[in-house]
């Protein structure tokens, strides 16, 4: 029986030459880490379900309709992870990287998998992965300011152009709540004229309501009361002085009153990041604050911030902008071996140069030279070693360039001092 093995449906393999594109991606959010002296945190890719219903909120549909969630052996239940800041939270509680001292954490994690069961579409799996920051700590709108310079230095340094930023403010719980009441019964008033999905969200987390694409509902959106007309001093305070440091940093920005952010942890700043080059699933990364939520897990009153990015749309967005041509990786050398009797003598030159730091590779299917010529020049290699007979008997290698076609017979032991001096 033969069977029709593939990978789960909202799963992906990630081959090269795509993989490359990923590995760019990590080692760029490694070094703009590096740049704003951020470390990497690494958690568990499943937790308590207890976690994630105190941090994100039972009724968003991450934790109602999205989790992945199991029974292990000890009885416990467990969830594969949605999102990573309830984790990241936890970690910093646990470990102590939160304390009642004035100090804050840089932390920052890197291609992290998550998991939620939801519609696959274009850049969006079941199984996806996320970079993103979390700031704990710091209360002052240098801290906001950061976290969207930090997300900025990621897709700049990756040869971005095309990008805008989005921001709102969420203010406090009791400013919000004031909100939350007049929107709820302007939401009402026009309840029959809201599409089922928002009806039902209407007892449930009616602020996911301004998220909705669905028609019946955008031109509702756009008569509802604004956040900003319920901010108390200190929160219209830190918003305007957030406004002013992006101003300051020549970051242009737009304001959307309805940006609400799908989770219940948010508050004061919040922001997305977007791409036209995505077409209509526009948004590349996202986050803002959420002062109370390291409380609210059992941590000391800790300010925070952060953002979440896709990587998988990350990656979707530089193959429209390479235009598809993804680089291959290219070994420096690809040593050309003629026979058995030279083989000893190849493998103890590929182990010297690789020690050097030089890439090589060598045949492993015992072609023929004229095969292995024909490999070696599709490889896109910089420099190909020929050892056949005669080389051997010389104590000799034939190098050629592959860049000129340049080719010459060299002793062995001058060849390390040539290919560094290349």
């Amino acid at each position: 029986m033969v069977m029709d093995l593939k990978a789960p449906r909202g799963t992906k393999d990630i081959l090269p030459p795509e993989s490359h594109l990923w590995k760019e991606i990590e080692r760029t959010v490694d070094e703009v880490g590096l740049l704003f002296g951020y470390e990497e945190i690494r958690t568990p890719m499943f937790e308590q379900v207890s976690l994630f219903k105190r941090s994100v909120g039972e009724e968003t549909d991450i934790v109602s309709k999205e989790m992945y969630l199991f029974t292990d052996k000890g009885g416990e239940e467990m969830a594969l992870r949605p999102e990573l800041t309830a984790s990241v939270v936890r970690a910093a509680i646990e470990h102590n990287l939160v304390t009642k001292q004035a100090s804050s954490s840089r932390l920052y994690y890197n291609s992290a998998p998550m998991f939620r069961y939801e519609r696959p579409q274009m850049g969006r799996q079941r199984q996806f992965h996320q970079f993103g920051i979390e700031l704990l700590g710091s209360l002052s709108p240098l801290a906001d300011l950061q976290v969207i310079e930090f997300a900025l230095a990621v897709y700049q340094k990756l040869g971005f152009a095309n990008f805008h930023l989005k921001l709102n403010t969420l203010g406090n719980q009791s400013s919000r709540e004031k909100w939350r009441e007049e929107l709820v019964k302007y939401l009402r008033s026009n309840l029959d004229a809201l599409s089922e999905d928002s009806k039902r969200r209407l007892e449930t987390n009616p602020l996911r309501i301004l998220d909705s694409k669905n028609p019946c509902d955008t031109t509702i959106i756009g008569g509802a009361p604004n956040i900003i007309d319920y901010l108390d001093e200190a929160d219209a305070s830190h918003f305007d002085e957030v406004k002013s440091l992006l101003t300051s940093a020549q970051i242009s920005y737009s304001l959307e009153p309805h940006l609400v952010r799908g989770l219940d942890y948010y508050n004061r700043t919040v922001f997305e990041l977007t791409s036209t080059d995505l077409g209509s699933q526009d948004a590349l990364c996202g986050g803002g604050r959420y002062d109370t939520l390291i409380e609210k897990l059992g941590g000391p009153p800790t300010p925070a911030v952060g953002f979440a990015a896709g990587v998988e749309r990350l990656v979707l967005v530089l193959m429209k902008l390479r235009s598809g041509e993804i680089p291959k990786s290219k070994s420096d050398v690809y040593i050309v071996i003629a026979d058995k009797a030279g083989r000893e003598v190849g493998i103890s030159i590929a182990s010297d140069l690789r020690k050097a730091g030089f890439s090589v590779i060598y045949d492993l299917l015992d072609r023929s030279v004229k095969a292995q010529m024909r490999e070696a020049g599709k490889s896109g290699t910089r420099f190909v070693l020929l050892l056949g007979s005669d080389e051997l008997a010389a104590a000799e290698i034939t190098l050629k360039r592959m860049n000129t076609g340049a080719q010459e017979r060299i002793p062995r032991g001058n060849l390390l001092g040539l290919l560094q001096n290349s």
